[in-house]
């Protein structure tokens, strides 16, 4: 599948969609990794606090996140058929249902966390500071679930600068606002962890705002007809949305609620390991957001074949896409070997984070090339609109072999936290293979059917 004379220009056409989505990620993951900075600097409990209370809001936003990512696929198809005036009805519906996830989402914060966080056995050491962050990053729900229905449209078209100038724009009006909000300068109180939150919060508003205006003022979009009136909910289109995004969704918060599981898990263990965590899978997340979108880019080129009913120019792309996925995180792993220590050193000095944060960074590594093939194949398999096998693959590798064994390591016999990072080790694996024989299939039995 992968020996055609074109793969060159394949891998062209995939890293010219993907280099924006790229930027994009790595300046959403410079954000938290500055927000890991700029807390480490106020002490190891403002640290875990941003930790615990990042991957608490996260697990909320990637439900959305999911459900919106429906939106990119379903685009994709009608751009490559030649029926772009049917894309904006969906980004409106997208609109609507993220506003509404949003509304659900500030509720059960303000509710809800804080008893939680109490009844789960987080250290009260840093309990307060947590709660105080997600209820400052929560008030920017409502923009960055608009801002997610506006990016997978421009996504789905090919349309992707649009997002990587929004992104930029961001990460320096995040860490110019950490710095006002966190410190206490230009006559700000001086909020720590707190602050954090409500720098990222107007951030999100920011984003999109700049994104909205974008879109309306660019020719390249009318013929979406996306802001060309106010239509009413359309429980049809909210439908197939949903039936697609869902899937997605359960697979996103499967994977990354067991991420943020094991970060909640780690904050009964004391700040110092909890720390330690946030560092060591802060730099592992900056280093997956390069696959992540090449596999949004997967998702668009596979989009766009079948669309044009070209089932064996679909298979190619998603094939090509995998193995770059691979390829990269196999130099990934080898980086975060050769210089762990320099990597640990850029965020904190604190001896007793270090050591634990370094051997958390060696299991990183060794995990790095199975979460890269994972992310690639899904993508290629949303390219298909195949979501709820690839949901329940990741429903039993994530959370029926590794939660388990997080849990046990981490809870029942609180053994060395690399033993507990073991589990995405194990997770990841299995995903990787079984999405991966998911896709092989699937397309061998599309391109049969033409």
């Amino acid at each position: 599948m992968l020996r055609s004379s074109n793969w060159r220009q394949e891998t062209r056409a995939l890293l010219k969609l993907a280099g924006p989505l790229i930027v994009n990620n790595l300046s959403i993951a410079l954000m938290h990794a500055a927000d890991a900075v700029m807390a480490g600097q106020l002490g190891a409990e403002s640290l875990a606090a941003v930790a615990v209370g990042g991957s608490v809001w996260f697990f909320g936003f990637s439900i959305c996140l999911g459900l919106l990512m429906a939106i990119s696929p379903i685009a994709a198809r009608y751009y490559g058929s030649g029926n772009p005036e049917m894309i904006g009805r969906y980004t409106r519906q997208g609109m609507y249902l993220g506003i509404f996830v949003a509304i659900v989402l500030m509720v059960i914060a303000f509710r809800f966390v804080g008893p939680a966080l109490d009844a789960i056995g987080i250290d009260a050491g840093f309990r307060g500071l947590t709660t105080g962050y997600v209820h400052a990053i929560v008030l920017g729900a409502p923009a960055i679930f608009v801002f997610l229905a506006l990016r997978f449209t421009t996504e789905g078209i090919g349309a992707t600068r649009p997002i990587m100038y929004v992104s930029v724009f961001s990460l320096i009006v995040n860490v110019f606002l950490n710095w006002v909000l966190m410190f206490g300068h230009f006559g700000a109180p001086a909020l720590g962890a707190v602050g954090c939150g409500y720098a990222s919060a107007i951030t999100m508003w920011l984003m999109m705002i700049a994104l909205t205006a974008y879109m309306i003022w660019t020719p390249k979009y009318r013929s979406l007809q996306i802001f060309s009136r106010f239509a009413p909910i359309r429980p049809g289109v909210l439908k197939e949305i949903l039936l697609l995004g869902v899937p997605i969704a359960i697979t996103i918060t499967a994977e990354a609620g067991l991420f943020n599981a094991v970060s909640v898990l780690m904050g009964t263990r004391g700040a110092s390991i909890a720390a330690a965590h946030q560092v060591a899978i802060s730099f592992a997340m900056t280093m997956f957001m390069v696959p992540l979108a090449l596999s949004s880019a997967i998702t668009i080129r596979v989009g766009h074949a079948l669309g044009a009913g070209n089932p064996q120019a679909a298979r190619y792309s998603g094939g090509l896409g995998i193995v770059v996925c691979g390829l990269f995180m196999s130099c990934s792993a080898a980086f975060m070997l050769f210089f762990r220590d320099a990597i640990i050193s850029f965020y904190t000095n604190d001896p007793s984070v270090t050591s634990i944060a370094i051997s958390l960074l060696m299991m990183a590594a060794i995990f790095q090339i199975a979460d890269g093939v994972q992310v690639g194949s899904a993508g290629a398999l949303r390219g298909y609109k195949d979501t709820r096998i690839p949901m329940i693959i990741s429903a039993f590798a994530y959370w029926a072999l590794a939660f388990p064994l997080a849990y046990m390591a981490a809870v029942t016999y609180k053994a060395p936290p690399s033993y507990t990072w073991g589990a995405f080790i194990v997770g990841l694996s299995v995903a990787a293979v079984l999405l991966a024989w998911r896709y092989v299939r699937l397309s061998r039995a599309r391109l049969a059917e033409d």
